[in-house]
């Protein structure tokens, strides 16, 4: 089946298959490997995408679904050459270590910051927006900082 959706801002279509996961197209028709493959059953996060703005795991998400949609993988956050604010807070806040987890930790706090989080940041708030996401590498604190950094800084 024919599907058609705006992926980063583009109109696109993709031949999809009714059970296959958008993950899967969004990695091998468009090249969009910051779409992590981990646990395939939306429990690490690191497949996460913004579904018409709401951060959803695409491991779970079937393709035809997103028919005439709008889908943002972490490579459509980025503008004119210039990170996201929260892409930024993440790498000034050195939150990624091996980096397998940031696209996702980063899609689930772009959702957040879009869901009016409070200024300034709770830490439980922050706790609850990201607990979608698992990162075996930095213990969570920078990424916190990172989220916390994001929120403050998009009051600018």
């Amino acid at each position: 089946m024919n599907i058609d959706f705006e992926l980063n801002g583009k109109s696109v279509s993709a031949e999809v298959s009714p059970h296959q996961p958008l993950r899967d197209i969004l990695r091998s028709q468009f090249d969009l490997t910051g779409v992590k493959v981990g646990c395939h059953s939306g429990r690490c996060g690191v497949c996460s995408v913004l579904l018409d703005g709401s951060a959803v795991k695409s491991c779970l998400l079937m393709a035809p679904k997103v028919n005439g949609r709008s889908i943002v993988t972490i490579e459509g956050l980025a503008s004119n050459g210039e990170l996201h604010p929260v892409q930024q807070a993440f790498k000034d806040n050195f939150a990624l270590q091996c980096g397998y987890c940031t696209p996702g930790f980063i899609m689930a706090t772009v959702d957040y910051l879009d869901s009016s989080p409070s200024n300034p940041p709770v830490r439980d708030e922050i706790k609850t927006a990201i607990k979608g996401n698992v990162c075996r590498c930095t213990g969570y604190e920078k990424i916190i900082s990172a989220v916390s950094s994001a929120i403050t800084s998009s009051d600018n």
